[in-house]
């Protein structure tokens, strides 16, 4: 590989400069607003993929996809610019804004990112290139590398789905996607997702952060200090085996402040009906069993005669059972003579159903040739004229070629005619990796031949794409649900995930919850893991329930399992566990208001729903350190019981003035220390922040009952609460306009809390009363208007009402 060298000003644009390279390389910095700038290296024969996919700023889904040929990638538009000033002498050449220099030296070329905090503060370096080759390109092949200094104060997060601690420092991580069946949550790599982003903290400067996401689809890798060398300084590195070197520096100050900006940068994420929330069945048995149709009505049985709360059935492929082969949008009308029928059952029940769908043809699958006729399939790059065959679940198949618009369109229609038209309105997109190891293989993007070697996780997208404006289409004015296993940046426009094919062990227990906060710090907001675990041996008892109780916190709530000895995990799979089970779901249910308002702020502001506690508390040491508890929201800290016959659990209460309350008893706890609270089977320690509302709604959440809220205040205390409402599926008109939204405020003094509600929109509450407890659960007298004490406000009747003290 050759180093970059000889960098001299070539011209200026409204939001650019250009930089001219030796040997007809080029170089243009972007200033996109004031907290983000972007390097976009090009070749002597320009760009080596002129579109992109992943970005697409400020999205909001209204019924409208992206342009399924994806965006220019010299489009700035959406992109507000910033003022700036260039300045060069024989070294370098500085590049200015009110907040940002990025000093660029020529020869070797080496980017210097500096910083300040205020307007008469010093620039302070933020990021910076290696000074020894920074920028190495393979002059034979599209492969690059970019070197950067690593400091070993510098902790990494982000990375998609990625297996291990939170903190990647010391790790080498692929970027790539693949499906790796019962994989290792601590040490598996690659796994579904393929998200090139980084976010680099430093916590000895209180937390400061800055993001790196390089819009580069190829396979690749990040070294974040797995390789030293001794000729050059500790150093981490970006490679990618084709594509472009297209750099957006993301800048803080804070991790919160990254993580949001990355994700408006690649669109906002879906906002889901409220029927996602409760729990949800799966399990491969079901479908898979010669009896499917009567398993899957022989479920809602079993709900009602255990009495489970169930919002959804996730419907394994099974379904589509040629033989023994698994083909797309065909029905095995042996195992269901009547689909239809089915389909009604669950309607009746108002249990959802989600059916799974794949993305590639076996070759023996009836509708093959039809896909051929058009050449719906990626192609073979040495004969074009075939489709590429590679190994797939059941044998040799083919994928779909989603750049095509003729495949697209098949597959909108296909989602329509075999799963809408049955009575299924959502979509499970699965083994959807395009795992095609020819790099070379041929994509058919607009008309011109593309290779698949940088567009994988396009081909994911395009996938949820044509599911999603299927779903639109058939229902325009609901908002769609759509699930997908892999994807690329941006998928969380489209779609709610998971992490996969987990394995049934108490390891995994814990190291999905730290690759939660990769999920988190990454875009994907609304996730979960397989409760339970979903390969490998039925789970224990033990095991089982703590899974339990640590999902009720997710986003995503699924049961699922394709256990060895052919069993499904179900909740009543052990009956001893069934009432600590049914407390657990009941909680669930009574926490859909906390969520549904969590799910929306993710969709209108961007914020992660759990939250890793390093980004609440950068300034304090031991939010780095305390990987195994989350913040759910900003105010509810859970910190899961992960080890084997453990009964009690130590938790570190981060600092902060108002302190904390156990969940479950009330008992206040000051900050900033470790403490030691029981944790019996059957109850996640967890902790609400002084000073919050907590919102309980009825369990079940299907049901007109109280809204209950829970003040969790010390004398002298105040709270407010704000709580998004509508009517559970509605497209909001105008878009990212509340159709209810309360307010609540209360402040405690000697011992009364004196509460005032409102809420404006257009529509009512849901809720016919308010009911108000204390820390500790236990019914609470508040002083509302006229000087009653009551332990109940009955809410009026129209919208834009309010209740004060």
């Amino acid at each position: 590989m050759h180093p970059l060298t000889g960098a001299r000003l070539a011209g200026t644009g409204t939001s650019h400069v250009d930089l001219a390279l030796e040997a007809g390389y080029g170089a243009r910095l972007y200033l996109l607003d004031a907290h983000l700038a972007r390097l976009l290296i090009t070749r002597p024969g320009g760009l080596v993929m002129p579109r992109t996919w992943s970005i697409s700023p400020e999205i909001a889904w209204a019924g409208d996809p992206d342009p399924i040929d994806g965006r220019d990638r010299l489009d700035v538009s959406g992109f507000p610019g910033v003022p700036f000033s260039v300045d060069e002498d024989e070294a370098a050449i500085t590049v200015e804004t009110a907040w940002l220099r990025v000093r660029i030296r020529r020869s070797p070329l080496m980017l210097d990112w500096q910083v300040r905090s205020a307007p008469e503060a010093p620039f302070e370096s933020v990021l910076k290139d290696r000074p020894s080759h920074a920028y190495a390109f393979d002059r034979r092949s599209n492969r690059f590398r970019h070197y950067l200094v690593r400091d070993e104060r510098e902790r990494f997060y982000g990375f998609g789905d990625k297996s291990g601690d939170a903190d990647k420092h010391g790790r080498r991580l692929a970027m790539g996607a693949t499906d790796p069946l019962g994989y290792d949550g601590g040490r598996s790599d690659p796994l579904y997702k393929h998200i090139p982003w980084s976010v680099t903290v430093r916590p000895d400067r209180g937390g400061q952060a800055v993001g790196l996401f390089y819009d580069n689809l190829a396979r690749g890798a990040f070294d974040l200090g797995q390789e030293l060398d001794a000729y050059h300084d500790l150093f981490r590195s970006f490679e990618a085996c084709d594509g472009d070197l297209d750099l957006y520096v993301v800048l803080g100050p804070g991790l919160g402040d990254v993580v949001k900006r990355f994700t408006a940068l690649t669109g906002r994420a879906a906002f889901p009906p409220r029927w996602t929330i409760p729990y949800s069945g799966s399990t491969m048995s079901y479908t898979d069993a010669p009896d499917a149709s009567d398993k899957l009505v022989g479920f809602l049985d079993l709900l009602a005669r255990h009495g489970i709360p169930c919002g959804s059935f996730q419907m394994s492929s099974g379904y589509t059972l040629v033989g023994d082969k698994r083909c797309v949008f065909t029905w095995n009308r042996d195992r269901f003579p009547d689909p239809q029928a089915v389909t009604a059952r669950f309607r009746d029940a108002q249990v959802e159903l989600v059916a799974n769908i794949k993305p590639a043809l076996l070759l023996e699958h009836p509708r093959f040739d039809e896909v051929e006729a058009f050449g719906g399939f990626v192609r073979d790059s040495e004969d074009p004229s075939k489709p590429h065959v590679t190994q797939f679940w059941g044998g040799p198949a083919a994928y779909l070629d989603f750049t095509n618009p003729q495949t697209s369109a098949w597959w909108s229609r296909q989602v329509k005619e075999q799963l809408i038209d049955y009575g299924i309105n959502s979509t499970w997109n699965d083994n959807n990796e395009f795992e095609i190891w020819d790099e070379a293989a041929l994509c058919d993007l607009s008309g011109h031949r593309a290779t698949i070697a940088t567009l994988r996780p396009v081909q994911t997208n395009l996938m949820m794409r044509a599911s999603a404006i299927a779903q639109t289409a058939a229902a325009p004015g609901t908002r769609p649900y759509l699930i997908s296993r892999s994807g690329g940046p941006g998928m969380q426009r489209y779609v709610q995930t998971w992490s996969g094919d987990n394995r049934t062990n108490w390891e995994t227990l814990r190291w999905n919850l730290r690759m939660g906060h990769g999920f988190s710090l990454s875009g994907l907001a609304n996730f979960g893991h397989d409760i339970g675990g979903f390969a490998g041996p039925k789970p224990e008892p033990e095991l089982f329930l703590r899974w339990i109780e640590q999902g009720i916190f997710w986003p995503r709530f699924t049961i699922h399992s394709w256990n060895d000895d052919g069993s499904a995990n179900e909740p009543w799979m052990y009956p001893q566990l069934l009432p600590q089970i049914r407390t657990c779901l009941a909680f669930r249910e009574r926490l859909t208001p906390l969520f549904y308002d969590l799910l929306w702020r993710m969709h209108r502001d961007h914020e992660p729903i759990l939250r890793p506690l390093t980004l609440d508390f950068p300034d304090q040491a031991d939010s780095y350190t305390a990987e195994d508890a989350f913040l759910l929201g900003e105010r509810l800290l859970v910190a899961p019981v992960l080890d084997r016959g453990a009964t009690r659990r130590e938790v570190w209460l981060p600092a902060c003035a108002e302190g904390w309350f156990d969940l479950w008893t009330g008992a206040p706890h000051p900050g900033g220390r470790t403490v030691t609270v029981e944790a019996p089977l059957g109850r996640c320690p967890a902790f609400l922040r002084g000073g919050s509302i907590l919102p309980l709604g009825p369990a079940p959440s299907t049901e007109s009952g109280p809204l209950t809220l829970r003040l969790a205040l010390s004398d002298g205390e105040s709270a407010r609460l704000d709580l998004y409402d509508d009517d559970g599926a509605s497209v909001l008109e105008p878009p990212l306009t509340p159709p209810c939204l309360f307010s609540v405020e209360a402040e405690k003094h000697g011992g009364v809390a004196t509460v005032a509600v409102s809420f404006a929109g257009t529509r009512a509450p849901r809720w016919p009363e308010l009911r108000f407890e204390d820390a500790a659960g236990q019914p609470l007298k508040v002083r509302l208007h006229d000087g009653v004490l009551s332990e109940r406000l009955s809410l009026p009747a129209g919208a834009g009402s309010s209740v004060t003290s």
